[in-house]
């Protein structure tokens, strides 16, 4: 059986599951009808989320493109809280984080912004459990690129097949494999523990 030294969880949707509609509803009771809006073009620009995710679009540069989107509906401050204000936490997954943290050195890997760590999901006790951050805006990378999975193993020095990665999404789990390393697509609580033990994981 093979030896982990090191469990690297994903945050959204593993930990912190998040949803847009509340966005939508915020926006809608502004003016009717402007959150779908809004979210249609959000998705329709996808290629802008993702760029800002990887640090190559600076705060100011992001939220005035969507303030424009919302045609200035809702102030600076004001849209950076209520985009935010989609995560909600998975309390069992995070009940998992100290047992583990026991026999394994435990990293999070996530793609995610300036702006959702800020307002959303940074104040969370449960990061303390962490040894190290990577986010994509920090890394200038996101998953499923290869410099992204590097910068764990960079830092922790150890071999990549010692690096076990927890993601919901399959490509990202595909992008850990592909540096060497296992992964657990993200299915339910259960399933994950299931996952774990069958590989000899103590928690």
């Amino acid at each position: 059986m093979k030896h982990f030294s090191v469990v690297v969880f994903d945050l959204g949707n593993v930990l912190i599951p998040f949803d847009y509609s509340k966005v939508i509803s915020y926006v809608d009771a502004k003016r009717p009808g402007l959150g779908e809006q809004f979210m249609g073009f959000y998705k329709k620009n996808y290629h802008i989320h993702r760029d800002y995710e990887r640090g190559n679009i600076s705060d100011k540069d992001f939220v005035g493109t969507m303030l424009g989107a919302l045609d200035h509906i809702v102030e600076a401050e004001e849209f950076c809280k209520c985009f935010s204000e989609i995560f909600t936490v998975n309390e069992d997954v995070v009940a998992l984080l100290p047992r583990l943290r026991k026999n394994y050195r435990l990293m999070l890997l996530s793609n995610t912004s300036h702006i959702h760590q800020q307002y959303g999901w940074g104040h969370y006790e449960f990061i303390k459990n962490f040894e190290k951050l990577f986010l994509s805006h920090e890394v200038n990378a996101v998953k499923p690129e290869s410099k992204i999975y590097q910068a764990v193993t960079n830092y922790t020095k150890l071999p990549p097949e010692e690096h076990i990665f927890i993601d919901d999404i399959a490509e990202y789990g595909d992008g850990a494999k592909k540096e060497g390393w296992d992964a657990i697509q993200f299915k339910g609580y259960d399933n994950l523990v299931a996952e774990l033990q069958a590989r000899g994981i103590k928690i």
